[in-house]
């Protein structure tokens, strides 16, 4: 695999507090099982997303929706304020 530096060219994860590289296949279920642990939990403490005041609309609804929709919180905040 090429490497340029200073930029990711595979996924990494985190073990024992470093981060490792991994497969495509292990990455998705560590963050799947963080989203899934974050729902588990108070969503209302346990999970914010900040979306773009510079992304479409239509991206930003689906951000509030996944958010709102999927994660049972409110915490969304688009950045529109600058």
């Amino acid at each position: 695999m090429k490497r340029f530096r200073g930029r990711l060219t595979e996924p990494l994860v985190r073990r024992g507090g470093v981060l490792v590289p991994a497969s495509w296949d292990e990455a998705l279920e560590v963050a799947a099982a963080g989203l899934s642990s974050a729902r588990a939990a108070d969503t209302t403490r346990s999970f914010g997303m900040f979306s773009c005041s510079k992304a479409s609309n239509e991206v930003n609804f689906l951000a509030q929706k996944f958010v709102r929709a999927v994660m049972g919180s409110n915490n969304i905040d688009s950045c529109n304020r600058t």
